[in-house]
């Protein structure tokens, strides 16, 4: 017994699963080989499969140019020219030169990329790279599928006169229709046309004995017949007789292509094999990216070990919910083999157990699982599961009944190779005989040496995982303070129910809580309100570990920053004092010199007054020169006096929020238009503050001396568009900032900041900014041919 029971693929959804695949290939080849996925105990078989589909998926990821279409079937048109005698027609022909097109590319890709891709590589081995059969398509179909003209001789003779005497009829009938149509012997806008096959001209009814010919058809109506000429009677036939001798050559020529196709058939279902393969290969491959799948190692022991594992179908459906699904960290081995699980109702016990039994068939079939590379597997011999409502009415067994008769062959088939699965273990009867024969079960289990993921809610099965060798507790977490589930596995510890919790917070009265506790006993009560404990106190722990965490991360970066700081400053510092003291000792020594200079001077002109007082005053002139300069530092301005009063046109006055000066030119209900040197903006009256015309002529000079705002010269300076790609995330924030001040100052009504797609990380965090700058009014991403996602239109409001 391999597999129990026999519809498990449908307990566990893989057959959902096949069909993602199949919807993923772009053949009936590959789709053929989804059918064919099956549960697997050869290790180097499920190594030598994950292998070639983790190889597909690099090269689908790389994005080099790889065929996606034209994976023809063509084992139909094998077997109808297999019989001697039969041939195949054009477009037949056609489906395979293009299937054959397809394989070449494939062999020539593989060929190329041997190395990248050792696996695929290896599958050329099934196919016979001989193209002697596609060059004879191609001398005789041409791109369109069609008999080319030149495909023989005698075609080539045949089409030709076929063409000639085509040409002919064309110019006789048209000299009768012409003088047919000028005697009114024609309806209105009327055209030569064909009837039979041949070519006839549209006559009146009452005019048809006028001309002489033969009727072939005539309108619905009965107005209009349509007349072959006896003047072309002649060229008809002889048409008609140059149509057989074309269908009968190209049928030669299709039969002479099929017998040498005959040939060829059991190498093309090979390679048509390979073809298939390559197409269930690459949709294997597409549906691992759809869902993050990865190739864990694959361990000869048997374990589970895995790393954030994740439900491929549930995460799909949440995704188009726009909700994140909740990993998942499972460990398995020999020392711990049978995982018991419990937890609230809709914890997410079910679905766990489900997860560990879908990744672990789809390992064995062959496909990458969700979950992380680093993930460890075992191959197990047997898979076992139990999950559902198995009433059997044409057997009379009820739902307990049918749960036994599994556990019956679970107990007897069970071993070291085995993987079983047991959802809601022990529940359909009474629960103090259903727990304690879920326990007999269990320890009989654990006692095959199986590996296995049972739920349950019986206390009794917790309690003999804590402490029965081989088994292991794990709780799905729970929100205590908010009695919500995490839908996060534990391992170690067994869960509560939380049903009192549960049925406090729904509105139970609570004197029936009480009468209900009473009647489980103190001691249950006790346990699991220990539990209870456990997970509010981890839940808070675990809190304070992740706000530690991040306070750490934070004093690492600011010590860092500091390091660099200190080690930046005492490098200048020292490179300062350096340059100091050189130029010191530099001035140090000219002012010796010249000192020596002069004493020397003075004594051999013998201490001349004239003389004297010219070297000092000389010495006083290098004194000056060498006085440090005195600090160039622009004073503060004085303070501004505020007038009071009504703000009216005509006055000067300071707007509040950014200390710019500005003359009043219109006022218009409780909005002002003021002129800030050539720039004119509109803003709130209660934005701005009178100063006195005597004051303002003074801070002009003191801006002007200084470097302050000047709005024409950062009007001229400023752009529109502000580029961060590269910046740290400190750079950003006083970047921004200044941007949109600047921007809201000059009464620019659109900006645009450039920050690259990436992962997104810069645009959130330029768009978590904007949201809290006041002069923002909104933004959106810029136009997708001016740079999409990777610029930010910013609209400013109005001053």
């Amino acid at each position: 017994m391999k597999i129990y029971p026999s519809n498990l693929e449908q307990k566990i959804n893989f057959d959902k699963i096949r069909d993602l695949i199949r919807d993923e290939c772009s053949s009936s080849l590959g789709a053929d080989f989804v059918q064919k996925i099956a549960f697997s105990r050869d290790a180097s078989l499920i190594q030598r499969l994950l292998e070639q589909t983790e190889e597909f998926k690099r090269l689908l990821l790389s994005g080099e140019s790889f065929p996606s279409s034209n994976f023809v079937n063509i084992h139909p048109y094998l077997d109808k020219a297999r019989l001697e005698g039969t041939f195949l027609y054009e477009e037949e022909f056609h489906e395979i030169k293009l299937g054959l097109v397809t394989l070449s590319t494939c062999v020539d890709f593989f060929n190329y990329y041997e190395l990248e891709y050792p696996q695929l590589f290896q599958l050329l081995g099934m196919v016979n790279d001989d193209r002697t059969l596609i060059r004879s398509i191609e001398r005789v179909l041409d791109e369109r599928g069609k008999i080319k003209n030149n495909a023989t001789q005698e075609l080539a003779l045949v089409r030709g006169q076929l063409l000639y005497e085509e040409s002919r009829l064309r110019k006789v009938l048209d000299t009768i229709f012409r003088q047919a149509k000028s005697q009114g012997l024609t309806p209105e806008d009327a055209s030569i046309t064909i009837r039979g096959g041949r070519m006839v001209m549209p006559v009146l009814a009452e005019y048809k004995r006028r001309i002489k010919g033969f009727i072939h058809d005539e309108s619905a109506t009965g107005q209009t017949v349509y007349m072959e000429p006896t003047e072309v009677l002649d060229i008809n036939n002889e048409i008609r007789d140059l149509e057989y001798m074309e269908r009968r050559e190209v049928q030669k020529i299709l039969t002479h292509l099929t017998d040498i196709l005959r040939g060829y058939i059991p190498d093309l279902r090979k390679a048509f094999h390979f073809l298939g393969l390559v197409d269930f290969i690459r949709a294997k491959a597409k549906f691992a990216i759809k869902v993050e799948g990865n190739k864990p190692e694959l361990e000869k022991s048997k374990q589970i070990r895995w790393q954030k594992a994740r439900h491929p179908l549930l995460e799909l459906s949440l995704k188009l919910q726009k909700k994140q699904i909740v990993p998942i960290d499972v460990s398995l081995d020999p020392n711990r083999r049978i995982l018991v699980i419990s937890g609230p109702n809709a914890g997410g016990k079910s679905v766990t157990l489900k997860t560990i039994a879908l990744l672990q068939y789809m390992f064995q079939c062959g496909i990458l699982i969700p979950v992380e590379p680093e993930s460890k597997c075992g191959v197990f011999d047997q898979f076992f599961i139990d999950i559902g409502d198995e009433q059997n009415l044409e057997n009379d067994l009820s739902t307990y009944s049918s749960h036994l008769m599994n556990m019956k062959n679970f107990t007897r088939f069970a071993n070291k190779r085995t993987l079983f699965f047991i959802d809601e273990f022990g529940t359909g009867t009474e629960p103090q005989f259903g727990g304690a024969i879920a326990e007999g079960i269990l320890i009989a289990l654990n006692k095959t040496g199986a590996f296995g993921v049972v739920t349950t809610h019986y206390g009794n099965l917790k309690q003999l995982a804590s402490k029965g060798q081989g088994l292991i507790n794990g709780a799905m977490r729970y929100d205590v303070e908010h009695l919500e589930p995490l839908y996060q596995l534990e391992l170690g510890k067994p869960g509560s129910s939380f049903a009192f919790e549960i049925a406090r917070k729904i509105g139970i009265d609570e004197e029936i809580i009480l009468h209900a506790k009473a009647q489980v006993g103190e001691t249950r009560v006790n346990y699991d309100r220990m539990l209870l404990k456990l997970e509010a106190e981890k839940n808070r722990y675990e809190q304070i570990l992740l706000e530690n965490e991040r306070k750490e991360k934070l004093l690492n970066k600011r010590l860092e920053e500091y390091s660099e700081l200190k080690a930046t400053l005492e490098t200048s510092k020292k490179a300062i004092l350096n340059e100091a003291k050189i130029q010191a000792k530099a001035l140090l020594d000219d002012t010796n010199k010249r000192i020596e200079n002069t004493i020397r001077e003075i004594k051999e002109s013998k201490a001349d007054k004239e003389q004297t007082k010219r070297i000092r005053k000389s010495l006083e002139v290098h004194k000056e020169s060498i006085k440090p300069e005195k600090s160039k530092l622009p004073q503060p301005a004085q303070e501004l006096k505020v007038l009071e009063g009504e703000v009216k046109v005509g006055d000067q006055v300071r707007v509040k929020d950014n200390g710019a000066i500005a003359e009043v030119i219109a006022i218009q209900q409780r909005t002002a238009e003021i002129s800030i040197g050539d720039l004119k903006s509109k803003v709130n009256l209660n934005r701005l503050e009178r100063i006195s015309n005597t004051a303002i002529k003074k801070e002009k000079k003191s801006l002007a001396r200084s470097s302050g705002f000047n709005t024409h010269a950062r009007m001229l300076e400023f752009s529109t568009n502000l580029d961060l790609r590269g910046k740290r995330g400190e750079e950003v924030l006083p970047l921004l900032q200044n941007f949109i001040d600047d921007g809201y100052m000059l009464g620019q009504s659109e900006l645009r900041v450039v920050h690259g797609k990436g992962d997104g990380i810069l645009r959130d965090l330029c768009r978590n900014m904007l949201r809290h700058m006041p002069a923002v009014s909104r933004f959106e991403d810029e136009h997708v041919e001016r740079g999409g996602a990777g610029v930010t239109l910013v609209y400013l409001k109005e001053n």
